[in-house]
């Protein structure tokens, strides 16, 4: 093992705690009864990535990228529990330890600077759910009814699908013929729901259909269909009709934001006098309930022959197939960006030693020596934490998969597509064909606590996280524990009341989240191979693993090195060519 990383003294003892030597519990029993940062880690996720991200994959996606979706929750859980055996080996902070890998250094090395984008991203995507909690919560219990009216609307996106697939169908079918059966019918059952949605806003929604219209024809070159003042000056035209939809389907709404700014406020106080057990419980309550009500779900839509899924089909999503992309959706772009985000993404992998050193799984095993006590005491807590990350893995995979399929099921089949301010309130359609009109208040129910759950953890996780990269980066003494006990409260007061402030801005939640998702899936392959540096370089020789754990934990860093790799592409190829 070497002691020294670019001329910096290696870590030689778990000295970022205070040891309390405890032995590991040997008992199934005492192991389940020692878990919780897994736990922790599963309330984090679910939120963004399964509820949001996965489903609105499997609403553009369809079954395709079901095989993408279990990979992308399997092979994270090796970087995973390699990260935590480092924090039980040293006791250290996550971003401590990746300041430790050699490359190019500016106050901090480069993966810290990297991480900091990251986290930049990260708050836009907090900002992205606290949005989501608050149009639930606006749904629920309007304070002026001004959101509720305002998404009883299509977007402009579907009023712009339904007027393309309007003038296909009036010119016979050219483009839906090209289709594939299921394909066709998918869209003409989409088309059928936005008809129906159209005309029940009466007057003002033939209005607003007959811009869209007029905005496409401008935008398709075809005078003759417009206004002969607009066609003259098409570019400032299309701007002005184009504002002009938007402030009519898309108005500035304001229950949203007050539900956002209380549940914003409210977390700020609860992290404030909160502390781990109170975080582990709260989240473990909120993820296991709708976890639970959304695989009912998932097994009775089962039971409707319009969304029941084969296993036929079931099967073509695992064979590696890809999806059809169109002229407004990509498809692979989302289920990237959900590959960054599903299971544990970049920030959960760096955030989860935080809530291991809380758990007390580094304190328990005691400073590191060469004495066989620890080693065996250190061989305990890892596997007590392998059993931790397994469990967690075990909850986020089946929520995933319920989350997806549910997706496909209802949202694919009816060409929906959850966007913007409709983010929410398209998701509830997913449970409308289930439990009819208890649905509303099932689904509602279920994304406040799941969703608030996601920003709680997260904010609470990234409190520790920014806490220990102002010392890394020099500005924090990291040796003064009331000085870093004071950065995470006042952190944990700031971060929620500043993704409100995202929020608010008028940034489209659902692009927060997707963006944030791209960022971590560029960031996981310098995590995984970070991980890889540890264990061969820093990890005590003596709770290094097995062969086949090594092959999987390489498979995990290809995998993650693949979703990077395919993110930088896709975005590089909107500019060149």
């Amino acid at each position: 093992m070497s002691e020294s990383v670019d001329g910096r003294e290696a870590p030689k003892a778990a000295d970022a705690v205070d040891a309390e030597i405890v032995e590991a519990p040997t008992t199934l029993g005492g192991i389940v009864r020692r878990l919780g940062p897994g736990l922790i880690i599963a309330g984090s996720i679910v939120g963004s990535g399964e509820l949001i991200a996965t489903t609105k994959t499997g609403a553009q996606a369809g079954i395709s990228l079901l095989w993408l979706i279990l990979i992308g929750c399997l092979i994270k859980v090796f970087v995973q529990v390699e990260l935590g055996r480092y924090v039980i080996s040293h006791g250290e902070t996550t971003l401590s330890a990746l300041n430790r890998v050699p490359g190019p250094r500016l106050g901090a090395n480069w993966i810290m600077w990297l991480w900091l984008i990251m986290m930049i991203c990260i708050i836009g995507q907090l900002g992205g759910i606290v949005g989501g909690v608050g149009q639930a919560l606006a749904l629920t219990v309007p304070f002026k009814g001004d959101y509720q009216r305002a998404v009883k609307m299509p977007s402009v996106k579907e009023f712009k699908r339904y007027v393309k697939w309007e003038e296909d169908q009036a010119q016979g079918q050219p483009e839906l013929k090209k289709l594939p059966p299921e394909e066709r019918k998918r869209i003409l059952r989409g088309q059928e729901l936005l008809s129906q949605q159209i005309d029940r806003l009466g007057e003002p929604g033939q209005e607003l259909l007959q811009q869209t219209r007029a905005l496409v024809a401008l935008e398709r070159g075809q005078d003759t269909a417009v206004p002969s003042e607009d066609a003259q000056n098409r570019p400032a035209a299309i701007a002005d009709l184009s504002s002009a939809l938007k402030d009519k389907i898309d108005p500035f709404t304001l229950d949203d934001k007050y539900w956002s700014a209380v549940v914003a406020v409210f977390t700020a106080a609860l992290l404030y006098v909160g502390r781990y057990n109170m975080i582990q419980t709260v989240s473990m309550v909120l993820v296991v309930s709708f976890t639970f009500v959304t695989i009912g779900n998932v097994i009775m839509l089962q039971f409707e022959e319009r969304f029941a899924i084969s296993a036929a089909e079931v099967w073509q999503g695992m064979s590696f197939g890809a999806p059809r992309a169109s002229a407004d959706i990509n498809p692979w772009l989302t289920a990237l960006a959900t590959f960054g985000i599903i299971g544990v993404g970049a920030s959960e992998l760096i955030a989860y030693p935080y809530w291991c050193l809380e758990k007390g799984y580094a304190r328990f095993t005691g400073n590191r020596t060469e004495d066989a006590s620890w080693s065996n005491r250190a061989l305990g807590w890892m596997r007590v934490l392998r059993y931790d990350a397994f469990a967690s893995m075990v909850v986020y995979t089946v929520a995933t998969i319920a989350f997806y399929i549910m997706g496909v099921a209802v949202l694919y089949s009816e060409g929906r597509d959850p966007e913007g301010m409709r983010m929410v309130s398209t998701l509830a359609m997913a449970y409308e064909p289930v439990f009819g009109p208890a649905a509303k208040w099932l689904f509602l129910g279920g994304a406040i606590a799941v969703l608030y759950s996601t920003f709680m953890v997260a904010n609470a996780g990234n409190a520790r996280m920014v806490t220990d990269a102002i010392s890394v980066f020099g500005l924090l003494d990291r040796d003064n524990p009331r000085s870093r006990a004071r950065s995470v409260t006042v952190l944990s007061v700031v971060l929620p009341l500043l993704c409100l402030a995202v929020y608010c801005s008028g940034a489209n939640p659902v692009q927060l989240i997707l963006v944030a998702g791209i960022m971590q899936a560029f960031m996981l392959p310098i995590v995984g191979f970070s991980a890889v540096y540890f264990r061969y370089r820093m990890i005590d020789e003596r709770l290094q693993p097995g062969r086949l754990w090594d092959v999987m934990l390489i498979v995990s860093c290809i995998g993650f090195l693949i979703a990077g790799g395919f993110g930088v592409y896709k975005e590089l190829g909107k500019y060149i060519g």
